[in-house]
């Protein structure tokens, strides 16, 4: 599968993933601006990437600030134009935190190149507990999916948006290619920006696993003739009550799925679920530009109207059957469940 970034040196290498499948283009870059520049243009995306992608971000910032007049009012500056990238996937701000709380102890020190030196290393431990967490929600997702199973998944969850094994996507992947099962997947498209079609769907094809695309609007015709046997999706931001934010059309697929009686499964990362998000409607939801529904590929295909696009939505915890985390899966009823992860504690 294509390394969709890596820490190199100083500088950070990442795969522009708004070109694919067309062509496979990498950017090499030692400013930080360009990781603010590449995380809202969604050339780097999903949020256990982002949140890695925001870590080096900040290292990035640190060697500039190193040449600046006040190190900690530079790195202040880096910390919020990072922040201020894309509101909903809270693993930017939980990664965010975590290189925070390297540098803002660190303010009465002089030794500006010895912080430097211990972001860099907090970067790449959170780049390599990604990697490892993943691969544990591949191998619990995995469990969830039975020999011959038809399954649904929404937006992209795999290595190009997680990193190692992906989340959703991974607990596919997992099954397929470890676990020996026959599996075949069915792909929505994804509107705006068709993730699931330009991603998804390639990085499938790529691992020789089985894929049909469908639009978006195909998946509860394709329930109702028993076409389809699961649905597992990523999420991008989960609150403690288990409700779930994730792409746009998830909440759809939710509905559709509880009313045709087939299981709907959110794989993600602790780091995903917010402490502070009581339930869905503390979420805020990231509104995007209208240009992204009104064209693609730079072509126009719809008039100038007024348009609405939100790039997420919320799927009360009710619809989900599990979620797939990795430290196991966990069921409903989820808000102590959660509380118990949190801290550390098994459910």
């Amino acid at each position: 599968m294509l390394q969709a970034l890596e820490w190199k040196g100083r500088m950070l290498r990442f795969l522009d993933q708004t070109r694919l499948p067309r062509e496979e283009v990498y950017i090499e870059t030692e400013d930080y601006r360009d990781v603010v520049e590449a995380i809202k243009a969604l050339r780097i995306r999903g949020a256990p990437l982002i949140g890695v992608a925001a870590a080096y971000g900040v290292c990035l910032g640190a060697f500039e600030a190193l040449k600046s007049d006040d190190f900690f009012a530079f790195l202040r500056e880096v910390d919020a134009d990072l922040r201020a990238t894309r509101p909903t996937a809270v693993n930017l701000f939980w990664a965010l935190d975590r290189m925070q709380r390297i540098w803002l102890p660190g303010e009465s020190e002089e030794d500006w190149e010895d912080i430097v030196e211990r972001l860099v290393e907090e970067a790449k431990t959170i780049d390599r507990e990604n990697a490892l967490l993943s691969e544990r929600i591949a191998r619990f997702g995995a469990g969830l999916l039975a020999d011959g199973d038809r399954v649904l998944t929404h937006c992209n969850t795999g290595p190009l948006a997680c990193g190692g094994w992906g989340t959703a996507l991974g607990a596919i992947l997992w099954a397929v290619q470890r676990e020996g099962k026959r599996l075949v997947v069915y792909a929505d498209e994804t509107r705006p920006l068709l993730q699931g079609a330009r991603l998804t769907a390639f990085e499938l094809q790529k691992a020789g696993v089985p894929v049909t695309l469908i639009c978006d609007n195909m998946a509860g015709f394709l329930m109702s003739q028993g076409v389809i046997t699961k649905v597992v999706v990523g999420a991008d931001r989960i609150a403690m009550n288990g409700d779930v934010a994730n792409k746009i059309g998830t909440y759809t697929v939710a509905v559709l799925a509880r009313y045709h009686g087939i299981p709907f499964y959110v794989a993600a990362p602790l780091s995903s679920v917010d402490p502070k998000a009581r339930s869905g409607a503390d979420i805020p939801i990231e509104e995007r530009e209208a240009e992204e529904v009104l064209s693609f590929g730079g072509v126009r295909v719809a008039p100038q109207v007024a348009v609405r696009n939100p790039a997420f939505d919320v799927t009360p915890a009710e619809l989900v059957t599990a979620l797939v985390t990795e430290e196991g899966v966990v069921y409903p009823p989820f808000g102590e469940k959660l509380e118990r992860l949190k801290e550390g504690k098994r459910p």
